[in-house]
């Protein structure tokens, strides 16, 4: 074979080669994004606390996060545990806590926007204080039409989140499995929660 037609046979291969790393490509695209629109979402979080306000930040993004398609689990372990209670009995400390505004659900609109600064010695000592903020943070919660923890917790049932119990916490703490919502999905501990979260888009400690 002369240099000629060796040239020809080389530019030939190297044409070949292009047009099936072009279809290749092509092709690879094509099927990545097919189970990128096939495949949802998914998240996993995981509750620790057990106050009224931190009850609201992991049912609110599980309730949304299945609104728009995701799957999603929740891990309740330590006091996050309360919050699958049958019976929610959720408090709120504004005590040592310098980012919780204390406003007044009454008065006139410019009143109600006051940040009360309140020392923790008045909080700490102040006999009723815990439940004077728990209840003016329940009526502001009402004024502002947020949803209470139960309808968002129910929310996240219909939506099935899937609600995991620490059952180590469970021991712990001398709890029943009847003490909590029949609709706990899973009583395990973290050798068996943590594939899960591995394997999810979004994994969130709360």
């Amino acid at each position: 074979m002369n240099r000629t037609s060796l040239a020809i046979v080389n530019e030939t291969d190297q044409f070949e080669r292009e047009r099936f790393n072009l279809w290749f490509k092509e092709e690879f695209e094509k099927e990545t994004n097919i189970r990128a629109e096939t495949k949802a979402n998914t998240m996993a979080l995981i509750a620790t606390k057990g106050t009224l306000d931190w009850a609201y930040p992991p049912f609110i993004l599980a309730s949304t996060a299945s609104a728009l398609g995701w799957e999603v689990s929740i891990f309740f372990s330590f006091y996050g545990l309360e919050l699958l209670k049958k019976d929610l009995q959720l408090g709120v400390s504004p005590l040592g806590n310098p980012a919780m505004p204390m406003k007044m659900p009454i008065g006139p609109e410019w009143f109600r926007g006051i940040d009360w600064k309140i020392p923790n010695a008045i909080k700490g000592n102040v006999p009723g204080f815990e439940l004077m903020a728990k209840s003016m943070f329940n009526s502001n919660l009402k004024q502002k039409g947020v949803a209470s923890i139960e309808e968002l917790r129910s929310a996240c049932i219909e939506a099935e989140v899937k609600m995991v119990a620490c059952q180590m916490t469970v021991d712990l703490f001398g709890y029943d499995k009847s003490d909590f919502v029949p609709e706990v999905s899973e009583w395990v501990g973290a050798a068996s929660f943590l594939p899960l979260a591995a394997k999810a888009d979004v994994c969130l400690y709360i």
